[in-house]
């Protein structure tokens, strides 16, 4: 796989991509994961179960959306956000959930292209702030935000897997264009 000078197809997914999904899902913590989460959790990932849990999303999604990256026809990648999990922000914040690309696809511009996508749906649905999670020891994923003008919030968290605590920090997006006009000169250091 190449760029090419290709760009990718974004698209919504549907209860047909939930096999691609699930795919692209388990093969990017195998390749992102090792040595931040317990080996034996990426050997028991399962496709299949991720399978049902993306059939099931995008069959009925609610407020969540759910886009996949086509690089040649074939999906490389997806991302999902929707509203704000955390009961210490305000109603209406959105957050991205979830963005994920096969190993082979990463640094040809498919991720920020998603993410991107992912970002301007939330905003054209009018959630604002913008959130993320991501694990505090995946450097290359809070690179690839940090990049995009995320920032951590101060926000942290620890999750369990299986018995091992891995912290999690949350980011804040900078502001969409419209809030940082109404906002003077806030900034998002």
């Amino acid at each position: 796989m190449s760029a090419g000078g290709s760009r990718p197809v974004i698209r919504e997914a549907t209860s047909a991509d939930a096999p691609a999904i699930a795919s692209v899902h388990v093969a990017s913590w195998r390749a992102t994961y090792p040595g931040i989460v317990p080996q034996q959790v990426l050997e028991t990932l399962s496709i299949e179960r991720r399978e049902a849990y993306w059939r099931e999303t995008a069959a009925h999604p609610g407020d969540q959306r759910v886009w996949v990256a086509e690089w040649d026809g074939r999906v490389v990648g997806f991302a999902s956000g929707g509203p704000c999990r955390d009961d210490d922000l305000p109603p209406g914040t959105g957050e991205v959930y979830a963005i994920y690309l096969e190993p082979e696809a990463w640094d040809l511009g498919i991720g920020r292209a998603l993410f991107e996508h992912a970002v301007a749906d939330l905003r054209e649905r009018a959630f604002e702030p913008l959130v993320l999670w991501v694990l505090t020891d995946n450097r290359r994923g809070r690179a690839f935000y940090e990049r995009q003008g995320w920032r951590p919030d101060g926000a942290a968290r620890q999750l369990d897997f299986d018995g091992t605590q891995i912290e999690e920090r949350r980011y804040a997006g900078p502001p969409s264009a419209a809030q940082g006009d109404s906002d003077g000169d806030r900034t998002t250091e």
